[in-house]
């Protein structure tokens, strides 16, 4: 029986507003960033999302292609937004500017 395929996303909410985040993970490292893609895409499709809102609570590090993936959805015009990253995430995206092409929020729970 060949593996099951597992879901990168944890869906807190769907609809034209969908809120994913990666179940308690710490690290993202182990995503595989083409099922990330393709997960995304058939949210987008199935739900016809507007805006993807990507809850990073606890999560330490994001690997570079799962940046680009994110920066990417702008041009499927998709509002991005981003919670709670963490002080080191804050800091790439201050550098790589993309900070200034996704909304990145903070959130006090």
């Amino acid at each position: 029986m060949p593996p099951q395929k597992k879901e990168v996303l944890e869906i807190y909410a769907f609809g034209r507003l969908t809120v994913v985040g990666f179940g308690g993970y710490d690290s993202l490292d182990h995503v595989n960033v083409i099922a990330l893609r393709d997960e995304v895409t058939h949210l987008i499709e199935q739900h016809n999302v507007e805006v993807l809102a990507f809850d990073l609570t606890g999560v330490t590090l994001v690997p570079s292609g799962m940046l680009g993936l994110i920066a990417s959805l702008k041009e499927l015009n998709i509002q991005v937004q981003l919670f709670n990253p963490s002080p080191d995430i804050r800091e790439v995206l201050q550098i790589t500017k993309l900070d200034q092409i996704i909304d990145v929020h903070d959130l006090d729970l």
